[in-house]
């Protein structure tokens, strides 16, 4: 069959003009020569064959000649009469198929509305402009948007995918260049995310620290006690303080906080609040008893 335009267009057989049209638009503006310099000859032959693969899926009458006779059919070779799309010479010779490709330039522009939206007509206001004269920044630097790419009119959907590393803070930045809205003659601004964080059941967050309080009776508070936590990875933590905790008493664990990003084998520390139920009345008895306790001691 030759080249295949299926895979070219990155499509199933079964694609519909809809699914041609997104295919088209993404891998256009992708390898169009303007917007690789650097690999302007590639991306010319690739730019060139995605305008070809478009261009006789999205006919129907060469898509069927295609899908019955490959490449070879389109470019003249003899089918067995009656095809579609074929017609027969006046002195009833063997039928051919005209196949005439459009220029690459034509479609892009017939989606577009310009054949070079990389290039332009120079700098206006300190952006780069683009054909139509709009600089780049001109309806906003960045988009803060949801997960799906390509908002804008025409636009063409693509599933972004976020890699969260352990440690992020609330506030990091994932940005993707130019995936924000689409518009004509504008390089699409760039689509940035903005981490937040949920807030946990048992612990918070203190820059690397994980902070947790855990509610205690004065009696252990006096006498000693055993935290029992589990952490955020799974795992059973057990700590004994033998100390008197006072309100303002502060454990501190050495790494069982945060992952660090920029150091994956480092962690923040744990800090270990305490929350000290006082009694809410003692009787006469108990009252001279810890009186004596306290006052011996």
């Amino acid at each position: 069959m030759g080249v295949d335009y299926y895979k070219v267009l990155q499509v199933d057989r079964s694609a519909k003009d809809d699914d041609l049209k997104k295919a088209y638009r993404k891998l256009a503006m992708k390898w169009h020569p303007d917007k690789n310099p650097n690999n302007k000859k590639e991306a010319e032959a690739k730019f060139k064959q995605i305008s070809e693969a478009y261009d006789v899926l999205s006919d129907p009458q060469k898509r069927a000649v295609y899908d019955q006779y490959g490449e070879e059919g389109l470019k003249g070779q003899v089918p067995p009469p009656g095809a579609g799309g074929f017609s027969g010479g006046s002195d009833g010779g063997p039928t051919t198929f005209r196949f005439n490709p459009r220029s690459a330039d034509d479609i892009f522009s017939e989606f577009f509305g310009f054949s070079s939206p990389f290039g332009g007509m120079g700098d206006m206001g300190g952006g780069r402009a683009g054909v139509s004269g709009f600089p780049r920044g001109m309806f906003g630097d960045d988009i803060f948007t949801s997960f799906r790419s390509g908002a804008g009119e025409g636009s063409v959907e693509e599933i972004l995918t976020i890699e969260i590393k352990p440690g992020w803070k609330k506030g990091t930045k994932i940005t993707f260049p130019e995936k924000g809205n689409e518009q004509r003659g504008i390089i699409p601004a760039d689509l940035v995310f903005i981490i937040d964080e949920k807030p946990h059941s048992v612990f918070k967050r203190d820059g690397n620290d994980l902070v947790v309080t855990q509610k205690i009776s004065l009696v252990e508070a006096l006498t000693g006690y055993t935290v029992q936590l589990t952490t955020l990875d799974g795992r059973n933590l057990s700590v004994s303080i033998n100390s008197i905790i006072s309100p303002t008493y502060e454990e501190v664990i050495k790494g069982e906080g945060m992952p660090i990003p920029k150091e994956p084998s480092k962690k923040g520390n744990l800090k270990v609040k305490f929350n000290i139920k006082f009694p809410s009345r003692l009787t006469s008895e108990q009252k001279t008893g810890i009186k004596r306790l306290l006052t011996s001691s």
